[in-house]
């Protein structure tokens, strides 16, 4: 069979042949920061609607509640790759944007659909984030603003969300890996990110295995040192909360 071959007639060094990087390193720096775009403007795209829908989720309303749900439950249990496709070839055929490019390599056309679609997954996630982050606070805490004459969302806004946020924010830091992580399939619709560059050096070089171990190497030179990061942040945050 063919893909028995492929393996047999590998060698060691094709892992490791970075003949390519003195013509197409610029290729894969740029590759490397679309990805970093693309995760950071995703995370920051979902916060609010997903805020929204932990509230919604949290809304003795049962049709309210019943829609953030639906919502949560519908994109936790389709593809990534449905989503980013209905929202491509659907939302953004009949909006139709501008071919724009920003930075010299962001092309808005390309860049802004996907961008969209991964913070629509991702708002799915922090949605429940938050709602955990917000039921984490101690009951108290909202009896006692009430008490003080406070409404319900006064209470929600200026005691309860404060305390909540700060207990999630590791979190929220960890969503961002995951989605350096993820936004990878954005190379399938030819946005210029971090695999979209492995896998056109790849066909332009013939060197099909090193642009795919330099672009693993490269997420885990960022993924790694940030979970690290975070966990370090999250133990000093449970070490000032005893105190």
């Amino acid at each position: 069979m063919w893909w028995s071959n492929l393996f047999t007639e590998m060698r060691p060094s094709d892992f490791l042949n970075f003949s390519f990087l003195p013509k197409y390193a610029t290729a894969f720096v740029r590759g490397i920061e679309y990805t970093l775009l693309l995760a950071v403007f995703s995370v920051l795209l979902a916060v609010i609607p997903a805020l929204t829908l932990a509230l919604m989720r949290l809304s003795k309303n049962r049709l309210v509640k019943g829609i953030s749900g639906a919502y949560i439950a519908l994109f936790r249990s389709t593809p990534m790759l449905v989503q980013l496709s209905i929202i491509y070839y659907g939302l953004f055929y009949a909006i139709s944007l501008p071919r724009v490019t920003l930075l010299g390599f962001v092309d808005i056309s390309r860049f802004v659909p996907g961008v969209v679609a991964l913070a629509l997954n991702s708002s799915a996630y922090v949605a429940e984030i938050f709602r955990a982050g917000i039921l984490a606070v101690d009951a108290g805490q909202n009896e006692a603003a009430r008490s003080l004459g406070l409404s319900s969302w006064q209470s929600m806004r200026l005691v309860v969300l404060p305390q909540a946020i700060k207990n999630v924010l590791p979190a929220l830091a960890n969503e961002l890996v995951t989605m350096v992580k993820e936004s990878s399939i954005c190379s399938v619709l030819g946005m210029a990110e971090m695999m979209f560059a492995a896998k056109t050096i790849a066909g332009s070089t013939g060197i099909s295995l090193a642009p795919y171990t330099l672009a693993a190497l490269v997420y885990f030179c960022i993924n790694y040192p940030a979970s690290k990061g975070i966990e370090a942040i999250e133990r000093r945050m449970r070490r000032g909360d005893k105190h």
